[in-house]
Parts: structure tokens; sequence; C-alpha cells
């Protein structure tokens, strides 16, 4: 690879770093308005994995934004990014797609003040637009959960 490339590579995956870690803060602080912003406009969300709803993101995020309330303390850990480029434009083209798995631990306290924590896997998929990358979907599979 040239060094353009490799900063390209280095830059993308930054870019979808903050994309990611983005999508767990605006869900941690019910900031639905940046959830929707991660998304393009035609962005699915699918929560069937953990019990939830699946469909286009912005209905979505009224479905968390009224759901959420039952978990007024949420903090997600997303760790272990595996992200795969499909860049058929190479670097420099804008239609530039991604795929990144993350696993993820995310502790929540109910309004009862009964705590739980739960953990399992997202899949992203993520495209470049002309306002930076943005997510096609997220799919989320819940592994396991238990009281803390």
């Amino acid at each position: 690879m040239t060094q353009r490339v490799d900063l390209a590579n280095v830059m993308d995956r930054l870019a979808i770093d903050d994309l990611i870690t983005g999508y767990a803060a605006a869900v941690d602080d019910a900031d639905w308005t940046a959830y929707r912003a991660l998304f393009t406009a035609d962005g699915r969300a699918d929560y069937s994995g953990s019990g939830g709803v699946e469909g286009p993101a912005a209905e979505v995020a009224d479905w968390l934004a009224a759901t959420m309330t039952l978990f007024p303390v949420r903090q997600h850990l997303i760790v272990n990014r595996r992200v795969t480029f499909h860049l058929p434009g190479g670097y420099a083209e804008p239609d530039g797609a991604a795929d990144v798995r993350a696993d993820y631990v995310n502790p929540m306290r109910m309004t009862s003040g009964a705590d739980f924590v739960c953990g399992g896997r997202y899949a992203f998929a993520a495209c470049r637009t002309a306002d930076g990358w943005r997510l096609r979907s997220v799919v989320v599979e819940e592994r396991w959960r238990r009281p803390m």
C-alpha cells in the first residue's frame, strides 16, 4: 500500500470509530436527534435480537425514546471492533462501505432501582456519504443477560 492509501485507511477507521462511539453515546444519553443523524435516510435498526423492534431508524428512535425511559441509567461498552471495508472505487471514491462487528456489554439501572447487564454483538453496516460515514443498518444480537 502507498502512504496515501494507508492514511486514508486510518482516517476511515477513525471516522467509523467515531460513528460507533456516537451511536453508544446517543443511546446512553437519550439523544434521539443525534441517533437519527447517525443513519442514512434509508437507514434501519433491528433490535429484535434483544426483544425489541425492527424498522426504519427514525421509527426505531421513537420506540427507543419511549422504551429507554424504563432504564434511566445505561452505559454501552462497545469493544472488539472489527472493520471490513468494501471500497469498489478505492479510498478516494465516495461510494465506500464497511461492515463492523463489535461486541458489547451494557449495564443498566431500571426505574425500580434494579440493576442488570446484558451483552452480545452488534452488526453495523456503514457507508461514506457527502456528510461523512453514516449507518445503513444496525442489528443487535443479544447473547446473554443477568441481574447484577
